[in-house]
């Protein structure tokens, strides 16, 4: 018997079992559309959605030889303007020795025209082609033709070789109705493992030596942008299809296909574009071997190592953990893949005598890894980890902006996997966390306040750490002009920045500091008028006010905000009763505020404190927290009054 291979190449399989040849009463034949769904202009459900998918219908086949194959067909209605993105569709596929292909792909817009007469427009043919992704990835690239707000969408492939796939339920706009089907002989054993809050529905149908099982969920809310979310796939209602057993019909033998973590690393360690490439032999250039020459403390031949392939090595936009053309021809080109460029700071470091392994990591925008299901497709990246003495530090080269004692920001709060010693194949989990490492910012500034009603004065913010990771990118990547608006006028649209100069900013262990003098009206009514000491902080607005929320709230980092501030009102003018000197702590401890404000004479001086001692809060706390968050920001953006002191009356009353 040929033994079951999830990931195979095949030709055009037709099975007579196919849902898409069969009539559905769930979804209309192909090519027919009811004239009320396009001369719809709201989605009752959600009507803000700017598009609904009407049907999505997946079914993953396996033939008695195997092979498997998944047929899907996806009808979408665009309802405003931001939905005309939906008619741009990439489907991606694995290229690499024929193991996956899209074929039977068709699709066609439907319209109607000025008489009230349903228009299809085909997908040209000729304008479908493949864009090569990388060596082993490439995708079907197309766009519906006459799209426009009120059209209706609709396309349709068979993904051979498609392996055991995730199917989503829900996506980004609302899902009006949602099925996946898998039909495999019986002798295949799967589970099918759903990740769903929402109800669905299971059919199980067991015809002649096949097992066919449906999922369905109807009316799918969207799930939309939620500020801080680690990954919206995470949370996504979705089925997993994973295979447990295959049994073989001739001598009914059961072979478990059950994967352990041991096997995937003996696997990955004999893989010709991992394990192997860890042993080749990467030539230090001239100029890093001088660097290296006089140098003895491990922690500084890890930062030149790691500062040099920083350097040196120019990232080609593609996460993965393989050297797909070698860690030679990527040392010799300078230029590679996340796995390219990692693995030869991984050989680097090891050549230079440091405890240096492989980790495979998923980024906070691939997904969460799953420790207890043995998978390396979990993960879509590798870096380097590194020991000296009781400290590890988490390398990766391709990351440009973050130094060598932080743990990269979008892998910070996940789980690694460390193979440690590679001819024993010893391995380990290390959770990426070290509670010390924070998102730190500090704003020290002097303002005086005129009559006529404007605030001017001089600025320092400190960004430290992550802040300054942060916003050393932007710095980078967009220019000063960027960066000041960005940061500074684009919160506040009344804000005028001047002369600002920037500290530090090719030294990563220190603090970026930045310096201003700035200017803006201030609010008033009669002889009394009103400022807020919350100035560049980031925190002016309060992101979470929404009633309730799908995803967990995830920022990645501990936090710290500090405010310190002298600010000058004119002469003859007085403060009304100022806000008071405080403490807040969330019951949990995890946040904490205080305000220390004082007045003299015409001189305040304030000083705010704010520390996140968690990166994590799940959904289930959403109420308290954004009752605390509410109650924090009335303290952040509290006003200070003052009023014009009243003329005494020099004439004495009788």
């Amino acid at each position: 018997m040929k033994p079951l291979t999830l990931i195979v190449a095949i030709t055009t399989l037709l099975f007579s079992n196919s849902s898409f040849s069969q009539k559905d009463k769930d979804i209309p034949a192909w090519g027919k559309v009811e004239k009320a769904e396009l001369e719809m202009k709201v989605y009752d459900i959600d009507k803000d959605a700017e598009a609904v998918v009407l049907f999505d219908v997946g079914e993953l086949i396996c033939d008695q030889s195997y092979n498997i194959q998944l047929e899907r067909r996806i009808r979408i209605k665009i309802l405003k303007e931001g939905g005309l993105e939906r008619a741009d569709i990439h489907l991606n596929y694995i290229h690499y020795l024929n193991e996956e292909n899209i074929i039977k792909l068709s699709a066609q817009t439907y319209n109607l025209d000025a008489a009230g007469n349903i228009v299809i427009t085909p997908v040209d043919k000729k304008s479908i082609f493949d864009k090569k992704i990388n060596k082993r990835l490439s995708e079907r690239v197309f766009s519906f033709p006459e799209v426009k707000v009120g059209s209706i969408i609709e396309y349709k492939y068979i993904r051979t070789g498609a392996g055991l796939v995730t199917w989503y339920f829900q996506q980004p706009i609302p899902v009006k109705f949602s099925r996946y089907t898998t039909d495999f002989p019986s002798e295949v054993e799967l589970a099918s493992i759903p990740n769903c809050v929402l109800p669905y529905d299971t059919k199980r149908d067991t015809r002649t030596n096949r097992n066919v099982i449906t999922h369905t969920m109807t009316n799918v809310p969207a799930l939309r942008d939620e500020p801080f979310i680690s990954n919206e796939d995470d949370y996504l209602q979705r089925i997993e299809t994973r295979l447990q057993a295959l049994t073989d019909p001739s001598s009914g033998i059961r072979r478990s296909y059950t994967r352990s973590w041991p096997g995937i690393i003996k696997q990955l360690m004999e893989d010709e574009d991992f394990g192997i490439q860890l042993k080749r032999n990467i030539p230090r250039t001239a100029d890093l071997e001088e660097e290296l020459r006089k140098i003895s403390d491990p922690y500084e031949k890890m930062k030149i190592i790691h500062h040099y392939v920083r350097k040196n090595m120019v990232w080609n936009g593609y996460d993965n953990i393989w050297a797909l053309d070698g860690v030679k021809a990527a040392w010799k080109d300078k230029k590679g893949t996340t796995g390219e460029i990692n693995l030869i700071l991984v050989n680097l470091l090891k050549d230079a005598g440091l405890d240096a392994s492989p980790m495979l990591v998923s980024t906070h925008d691939h997904g969460r890894v799953t420790p207890m299901v043995p998978s390396f497709a979990q993960f879509n990246e590798v870096i380097a980890y590194v020991k000296i003495g009781d400290k590890q530090y988490y390398l990766d080269a391709t990351e440009k902006n973050t130094p060598s004692h932080l743990i990269p920001k979008n892998i910070m709060f996940t789980e690694g996997l460390v193979i440690s010693k590679l001819e024993t194949m010893e391995w380990g989990w290390q959770t990426l966390w070290n509670e010390k490492l924070l998102k730190k910012k500090m704003v020290v500034l002097r303002a005086e306040l005129n009559e006529k009603d404007s605030m001017v004065g001089e600025v320092n913010v400190s960004s430290i750490d992550y802040d300054r990771v942060e916003r050393s990118a932007v710095l980078k990547d967009d220019g000063k002009d960027k960066f000041r608006t960005k940061y500074f006028t684009e919160p506040n649209s009344t804000m005028r920045i001047d002369s600002l100069y920037i500290d530090n900013e090719h030294n990563d262990s220190l603090p970026l500091v930045q310096k201003f003098t700035f200017s803006q009206p201030i609010s008033g009514s009669g002889d009394y008028k009103f400022f807020n000491v919350n100035l560049f902080t980031g925190l002016e607005k309060n992101p979470f006010v929404a009633d309730n929320r799908f995803s967990d709230i995830f920022f990645g980092t501990n936090q710290a905000y500090v405010i310190i501030g002298n600010f000058k009102i004119p002469e003859g003018y007085t403060y009304e009763e100022l806000p008071k000197s405080m403490r807040m702590i969330m019951p949990d401890t995890s946040i904490e505020i205080s305000r220390r404000i004082a007045a003299e004479n015409t001189v305040l001086s304030v000083r705010i404190s704010l520390e996140f001692k968690r990166p994590y809060y799940t959904v289930e706390e959403y109420p308290d927290f954004k009752e605390f968050y509410k109650k924090l920001f009335d303290i952040l953006n509290e006003q200070i009054v003052f009023r014009k002191k009243a003329i005494p009356d020099p004439k004495p009353k009788p």
